[in-house]
């Protein structure tokens, strides 16, 4: 029976050795079969490379687009970082993403969401603050998601032209005291004799915000809120549009005094980006500072745009995003500085100290502070020109109305130029007809002329030369009931309306009786409106006028008001500054 040739495969049969010859095939061929193996397994490997490549660049359904608003700051970064993004082809169940990054202020986007017309899928404001506004908006709750995370941050921080800065040194210490100090419109004799401050209006941008809120926390900490309302009170004459104009202002030249302004750290950046003949310089408070720290806000609710907008979230935070981020001025959302953030370029590398974050509560009282100090101001001033003003004051070579006179013109210098202010004198029988007030300058525009004459001048030259009657009496109880009722009638909601009386403190004594004590104080708790509040802020002056503080309080208070006595002419710029005070409490500052 003979063998079968598969013996020799199974060890059964040993075949002679090959020839030389055959060998070598046999070896070409033991070489040949690992190679195709590796081949096969490579191309193995390439397919599947490819399914996977292609199931996440599968834009066979076509594109999905994702619409993002951010803040003009932030724009061109996130732009750069989409294009990378969009040309990598990620998709979203076979749809490839196209993002497209447009630029708004965050204060127009606020609106648009207030008023629903938000047509973006994701927005990226400039800092949680305005986020938070949004949500807690005047007109009703706005329906915002919690934000996805900080994508970059920037402190807020002063500046100055880098030509300037060093003159600021023996001047001003970089701090938010500081800043208050040499705002503050009281205190002439302080850091303001030198340094002009600059601000960003809170109610229209972050930084501005958050320096309002940085400072505010410093001096309340401190326990200088009269200063705080003298401060805010003169840079809301100040306010510059943008960072981009108060960065520019910082290197004009012009006057005795430094310019000194507060904006982001980014903002600097890109400004000295630019090349300027003058670059500017940050200067990093003492107490510390907040920073702005864009958060990422989806607000759609298409659920394949929401995964989209979670994809590319994803990739806003991986470090070749956050590479292009610190490129343009950014720091990473701990605070990590770039290289363009240098020592040599007038920076900080190091994380500044941060301030706590304040809450919303917060946020939004002082937000109504920062609205109602800003109010327009309609005030009648009554000047009281009886006999007795005539009298000298001990001490001093002024007689009571030329005292009365300085007190008028520091107060009245507080107020800035869109402000309508008029004045009557009283006494009695000024105008021949029994009446005990006349109208010296009509209520109205400081910036109004008046037959020729600007109305702030035509106060300022009443104020120097208004004379004393010798023989009149202090008709106050009548001018007090006419003027209350003029400016009831008159009344403008916009503005908030005061009725401010200068006196030597004597009260009431007019010899033709007239409107009593009691009387007056019934009319006044009579008319008095909250809703239309019209207050009374009574400043006296004299040896008489503490004899008479009891009415004169009790005159004040019947309309949210405040009685002072003033010991110096000097102390009518805190008085004032407590009359302003006020207007962030009324109609309730007594509980």
């Amino acid at each position: 029976m003979g063998r079968h040739r598969t013996d020799e495969f199974e060890g059964g049969y040993q075949a002679q050795d090959p020839s030389p010859r055959r060998r070598s095939r046999a070896g070409r061929g033991r070489v040949l079969v690992p190679l195709a193996g590796a081949v096969a397994l490579a191309m193995l490997l390439g397919v599947a490379a490819f399914v996977i490549f292609n199931r996440e660049h599968d834009c066979s359904s076509g594109k999905l687009p994702l619409q993002i608003v951010a803040t003009p700051d932030i724009q061109p970064a996130l732009g750069k970082i989409a294009d990378t993004y969009n040309q990598a082809l990620h998709s979203i169940d076979a749809k490839c993403v196209e993002v497209a990054v447009a630029k708004q202020a965050a204060t127009r986007t606020e609106n648009s969401l207030a008023a629903g017309k938000f047509a973006a899928d994701v927005w990226v404001a400039d800092s949680s603050l305005v986020v938070n506004r949004v949500r807690n908006h005047p007109s009703g709750a706005v329906e915002l998601p919690e934000s996805s995370g900080s994508i970059a941050s920037s402190p807020v921080v002063l500046a100055a032209a880098k030509s300037s800065a060093a003159k600021l040194e023996g001047s001003l210490k970089p701090s938010w005291s500081s800043l208050v100090a040499a705002a503050n419109v009281a205190n002439v004799d302080g850091p303001g004799k030198k340094v002009r401050v600059l601000a960003l209006d809170p109610q229209k941008n972050s930084a501005g915000l958050a320096a309002l809120l940085a400072a505010a926390g410093t001096a309340k900490a401190a326990k200088q809120d009269k200063a705080l309302v003298g401060a805010l009170k003169e840079l809301s004459g100040q306010l510059v549009s943008d960072p981009t104009a108060l960065l520019a202002s910082l290197t004009v030249k012009g006057g005795s005094k430094i310019p000194l302004g507060v904006t982001s750290e980014q903002a600097i950046h890109a400004h000295n980006a630019k090349k300027p003949e003058t670059p500017v310089v940050a200067l990093y408070p003492g107490e510390g500072t907040l920073s702005l720290d864009y958060p990422v806000t989806v607000v759609t609710k298409d659920p394949e745009v929401r995964k989209a907008a979670a994809a590319f979230s994803q990739e806003l935070a991986k470090e070749s995003a956050q590479r292009v981020l610190r490129g343009q001025g950014f720091r990473s959302p701990n605070g990590e500085a770039g290289e363009v953030l240098t020592a040599a370029k007038g920076f900080v590398p190091s994380p500044p100290k941060a301030l706590p974050a304040p809450n919303v509560k917060t946020v939004a009282t002082l937000t109504q502070t920062w609205t109602r100090l800003n109010l327009g101001t309609r005030l009648l001033t009554l000047l009281d020109v009886s006999g007795t003003m005539a009298l000298p004051v001990p001490g001093t070579n002024l007689t009571r109305m030329q005292a009365i006179g300085k007190i008028a013109t520091e107060g009245l210098g507080l107020f800035p130029a869109d402000s309508e202010i008029g004045v009557w004198k009283f006494s009695t029988h000024l105008d021949g007809r029994g009446k005990d007030w006349r109208e010296v300058v009509s209520i109205g525009p400081l910036t109004e002329s008046i037959d020729g004459v600007l109305r702030k001048d035509a106060l300022a030259r009443q104020m120097a030369t208004v004379q004393a009657k010798a023989t009149g009496d202090t008709g106050l109880n009548d001018t007090l009931k006419a003027a209350y009722t003029e400016m009831t009638k008159t009344y403008q909601r916009d503005k908030i309306n005061t009725l401010l009386i200068l006196t030597d403190g004597a009260g009431n004594d007019d010899p033709d009786g007239g409107v009593t004590n009691a009387q007056i104080l019934t009319f006044l708790k009579k008319t008095y409106n909250p809703e239309r509040p019209v207050s009374i802020l009574l400043i006296a002056f004299g040896p008489e006028a503490q004899s008479g503080k009891r009415q004169m309080d009790a005159v004040a208070q019947a309309t949210g008001g405040e009685a002072y006595i003033a010991k110096d002419p000097l102390q009518v710029r805190d008085f004032f500054l407590q009359g302003m005070e006020r207007r962030l409490c009324s109609p309730n500052c007594d509980g």
